[in-house]
């Protein structure tokens, strides 16, 4: 069934977003192996933090949710589960990715299933490190890739490696660094650009030993994680992007978002956000294991930009929503280094172009070097001021969704978009917050 996108107001508002999805699902996988109660608040609930928790149901883990507060009740570094275990992802890469570092520890085998959709995502990016660290991990072989189901079996034990990632990728880090907890010496992970490091912070709440030197990241073994008992998960950067967006694009407007996640990993997208002349100002900035504060954004005339390749790893999500700000731009804006977004939920990058075409906007890319084995894509997204009404196509995936949806709002015209129903996958709130705003 098609929704419906009609044009808003002129907006004055204060709204929260909902809790942190990466943060999220690290707080039940690390509260999980530790002994004992952990209060989890605000938990997110969405399709996708869900299939994590249902996961450590099934190991065995006793896990309690009530409205936003979730309690886990840990027993140590191996699961309670004394028996084979068939698991299912769903549709979360996150939960696939980063989780089978640690079942490739445990003592019991494993089979890890996933959604049809995910099993479209290469997986070989994680179970050749894990391979290497001594895990008998196996993927289905398609070509010269590995794809889920993964089958897992027990060993006697991980080593500790050296590893340089290919691509910077915070969910392929993070399950090194969470078999890494298991082996025998310390283990270093080096990536060509930083990405995301939830998962180092996350592991420090829990006293696990990591540090940092230079581009690398050294983990060390432990026999215990101590739980901090009450974790507090601020606002989800990325949901708060989309009204980040509408607030710079929606003309006489402003918007105060609550509560956001401020990382320097996570928020690559205000720093290009200013380059284009956003008005966006952060205020009411609290500390702790993730710092977070108030954003507050303003109607902006927008130029456009270059993103450089190195950017991309720290606002990989926020892709979509920025091609929405392009839109919007005087000028072309180019966008570097994309390639990572055609092995997502869908193929994001021919996904925003799709619709962005319908909408009148100038939109394409090019793939460079043209003779190497491994090539870039640049996606190129020239603004305009008016555009034609257009039925969007969400291809299932959540994020071109709520792009669109925003698109579509600040546009003026009429537009439909055929799918909603995916937005829960990380944002089930985003409707109900949509309509609020009339």
């Amino acid at each position: 069934m098609k929704y419906e996108i009609k044009p808003p107001p002129a907006l004055k508002k204060e709204i929260k977003v909902p809790p942190d999805k990466s943060i999220s699902h690290r707080a039940v996988m690390l509260s999980s192996l530790c002994k004992g109660k952990t209060v989890i608040k605000p938990f997110l609930k969405s399709d996708d933090t869900l299939a994590t928790l249902h996961c450590m149901s099934r190991l065995g883990v006793n896990t309690y949710l009530k409205d936003y507060e979730l309690v886990i009740e840990g027993s140590g570094l191996q699961f309670p589960c004394n028996n084979a275990v068939r698991l299912y992802a769903q549709d979360s890469g996150t939960t696939m990715r980063i989780l089978s570092g640690l079942l490739c520890a445990q003592k019991i085998p494993s089979i890890f299933e996933a959604s049809p959709s995910l099993e479209r995502r290469p997986m070989k990016r994680i179970t050749i490190p894990l391979r290497m660290m001594g895990a008998n991990i196996e993927g289905k072989r398609k070509g010269s890739n590995e794809y889920p189901p993964l089958t897992i079996i027990p060993v006697k034990k991980l080593k500790g490696i050296k590893y340089a990632l290919a691509v910077a990728s915070a969910q392929v880090k993070s399950a090194i660094m969470l078999a890494a907890l298991y082996a025998d010496k310390p283990t270093t992970i080096s990536e060509p650009f930083q990405s995301r490091d939830h998962t180092e912070r996350m592991l420090k709440l829990f006293k696990a030993r990591i540090r940092k030197k230079g581009k690398a990241i050294i983990c060390q073994p432990t026999k215990n994680l101590i739980s901090p008992k009450k974790v507090f998960i601020p606002g989800d950067f990325s949901s708060a992007s989309f009204f980040i967006i509408l607030g710079l694009i929606l003309k006489n407007s402003q918007l105060r978002i609550k509560n956001v996640n401020i990382n320097p990993t996570r928020c690559g997208l205000l720093k290009v956000l200013k380059r284009m002349g956003a008005n966006i100002r952060i205020v009411n900035k609290k500390g702790g294991y993730e710092p977070y504060a108030d954003i507050i954004v303003k109607s902006s005339k927008l130029k456009a930009t270059k993103v450089a390749e190195k950017e991309i790893p720290l606002m990989i999500d926020e892709i979509p929503i920025l091609c929405v700000a392009a839109a919007f731009a005087k000028g072309k804006t180019i966008i570097n280094g994309v390639e990572e977004l055609v092995i997502k939920e869908t193929n994001r990058v021919s996904s925003m172009i799709f619709n962005l075409l319908k909408a009148g906007v100038k939109v394409g890319t090019l793939t460079y070097p043209k003779k190497s084995a491994k090539q870039h894509v640049m996606l190129s997204v020239e603004g305009k001021k008016q555009f034609k009404a257009a039925d969007f196509k969400s291809f299932n995936d959540h994020r071109t969704a709520m792009s669109m949806v925003i698109f579509a709002m600040a546009a003026q015209k009429s537009f439909t978009i055929d799918n909603i129903k995916c937005i829960n996958k990380s944002f089930p709130e985003f409707i109900p917050l949509i309509n609020s705003l009339y």
